[in-house]
């Protein structure tokens, strides 16, 4: 019995020089793989690292832009309350409409009416004393 777990001394070594060489292989194979996997990350690092500067880049422009267009609201909204509100308006009208301006009359129409006047009364005039 103790010859049948008894093996040749070089089928021993050539089994573990076999085994030797295949963990050597998967050994390569997974260095391969590591660096390629390295050289992924570093692409892919530095593919977000740009990404990342464009997108603070838009942020920093967007906050810009809404600080311009908060400036510009402020400013419109400082504008709006020199505007007439509507109770100002209808008290205007109501003054306008007491007033009447389309029967004011101008200085020169004033002048072309008292001349009408002056003339009708020395043509009234002149045939009496003739």
């Amino acid at each position: 019995m103790a010859a049948q777990y008894y093996k040749d001394p070089n089928q021993i070594l050539s089994e573990i020089v076999i085994r030797i060489r295949s963990l050597e292989s998967k050994y390569s194979l997974l260095g391969e793989r590591l660096l390629i996997v390295n050289q992924n990350m570093i692409s892919q690092f530095k593919k977000t690292s740009s990404e990342l500067k464009a997108v603070n880049y838009d942020i920093k422009e967007l906050r810009t832009e809404l600080f311009k267009n908060k400036e510009l609201l402020r400013d419109l909204s400082r504008e709006l309350d020199f505007f007439a509100t509507k109770e100002h308006l209808k008290t205007l009208e109501k003054y306008i409409n007491l007033w009447d301006p389309m029967k004011f009359i101008t200085e020169d129409d004033l002048e072309k009416i008292l001349e009408k006047r002056r003339n009708a009364k020395l043509s009234k005039k002149s045939p009496s004393t003739a």
